[in-house]
């Protein structure tokens, strides 16, 4: 029986990440963070990362580069370095890709059962995200397309004056229609830059997308009922069946405080991007609470009932959608009273030109940048960028919004020093001041809210 240890080259950096570096690549062990990367070390590394590195002197020890990390799938970054047979660092294995009708096949397939699919960045490249590069998060069974999408009916109920039932081709021929731009983001966005690893599917940064929603504001429909003063909370249920195949179950049930409901950019829509709200987008209506996580924004929508306390259905108790309030110790034995529901999403920003791993012409000495940026419910104030491992960084120009909660596009351009292996950070900074961490923090065992800064890796030559 042979002594060799197969392990992912994360595995390795997870359990000592200076260590790791002195087994995959010979960087010598110090106090320092940064400088050790000399000699036959630096010539490893350029190696595996497929040429020579202008920054090395930069690079912080334990850092996986970007480029042979997992949770950065690259369009054609090369194999993980050899190592030593003690320990030797397997291969990334390549991303498998959904094949869904009308979907783009370079979407990454996270799940079959239910059916997850994320967003590579740089397919994220538009201004307003096409329906076949929007990303795919479902909970449960996705229940048939509706024969007639005007007679599907969704109820009201609860602490209301009236209980009402209206179709959707009433909500259209009652209610104001308003078209908005928005991001809509799974609460998991991020979760595979957590260490050590959280429980569920595991997104990088395409579990997100801005697409443009028409439909009326919930408000205008809640009040028809009648919003009684002891309601403070709703409860949101949908067409789709549970995995066991109980119909009697729900899937999920998520809710929201009132004040948000009342919002007047929370909505019921019917459309995306001027065509019908397809089936896989929870069509033929669904809920849309923007700068909050996805899964608050029920699919195929049946009932909304409003209570007189914070909802305690599917997807709202113990740690699902639900956040440390004072920060716990990674991978510790968590505990449920430290716990809040997640609502507004952190800051992110996303390099979408050029991709991870892209490789560009010997001699090129400009590299323009472009990228998407978004804050929950708030605004981006900043999005800056480096090339040298964050020891210098550069402002990008920064775009407005078209509306509230509509992403903010960015633009930058960085000059090259000369050929060879170039990491790309990128980091936001929403309107309170809080800024894109190098990795997530306040750990929590499901992977909600990691909004890492995003790193591309880029050959030149």
């Amino acid at each position: 029986m042979s002594g060799k240890i197969e392990r992912s080259i994360e595995e390795l950096y997870q359990d000592d990440a200076e260590r790791a570096d002195a087994v995959a690549f010979g960087r010598e062990v110090g106090p320092s963070r940064r400088g050790f990367l000399g000699g036959g070390a630096l010539a490893t590394m350029s190696a595996a990362v497929g040429g020579a590195i202008p920054f090395a002197a930069f690079m912080p020890g334990g850092l996986i580069p970007a480029a042979l990390a997992q949770g950065q799938p690259a369009a054609g970054a090369p194999a993980a370095p050899a190592a030593p047979a003690a320990a030797a660092p397997a291969a990334p294995k390549g991303p498998q890709h959904l094949n869904f009708p009308g979907k783009d096949p370079k979407l990454v397939l996270l799940g079959d059962r239910p059916l997850v699919a994320e967003t590579p960045a740089e397919l994220l490249d538009d201004a307003i995200t096409p329906i076949g590069k929007f990303y795919i998060r479902n909970n449960g069974q996705i229940p048939d397309p509706a024969a007639d999408p005007d007679k599907w009916k969704i109820g009201i109920d609860g602490e209301v004056n009236k209980t009402v039932e209206i179709t959707l081709g009433e909500i259209k021929a009652k209610f104001k229609a308003q078209t908005r731009r928005f991001v809509l983001e799974c609460g998991g966005n991020g979760r595979a830059f957590f260490t050590p690893a959280a429980r569920g599917n595991q997104w990088t940064n395409g579990g997100a997308g801005c697409a443009q929603w028409t439909g009326v504001r919930l408000a205008d429909v809640l009040k028809m009922a009648g919003v009684k003063p002891s309601a403070i909370y709703t409860a949101h249920y949908g067409a789709d069946v549970h995995l066991s195949g109980d119909a009697k179950r729900p899937t999920l049930s998520r809710g929201v405080p009132i004040a948000k409901a009342m919002d007047e950019n929370s909505m019921i829509v019917w459309a995306m991007n001027g065509e019908p709200l397809p089936n896989i987008h929870g069509g033929p209506v669904r809920l849309l609470y923007p700068g909050w996580t996805g899964s608050a924004s029920q699919k195929w929508l049946t009932r909304i009932a409003l209570r007189d306390k914070e909802h305690d259905g599917p997807g709202m108790t113990g740690f699902s959608y639900r956040v440390p309030i004072k920060p716990m110790v990674p991978g510790d034995k968590a505990d449920p009273k430290n716990f809040r529901v997640l609502m507004s999403m952190p800051v992110r920003s996303i390099i979408t030109s050029p991709a991870n791993g892209a490789k560009i012409a010997a001699g090129t000495k400009e590299l323009k940048l472009r990228g998407a940026s978004w804050a929950g419910d708030l605004t981006v104030k900043k999005v800056d960028v480096s090339i040298d491992f964050g020891a210098t960084w550069k402002a990008a120009k920064l775009e407005k919004p078209a509306n509230k909660y509509d992403w903010q596009r960015f633009t930058a351009s960085v000059t090259l020093p000369s050929d060879g292996y170039y990491e790309v950070w990128a980091r936001a900074t929403d309107s309170k001041g809080a800024m894109q961490p190098h990795q997530s923090g306040i750990w929590n065992p499901q992977g909600y809210g990691g909004n890492a800064m995003h790193r591309i890796a880029v050959l030149v030559g």
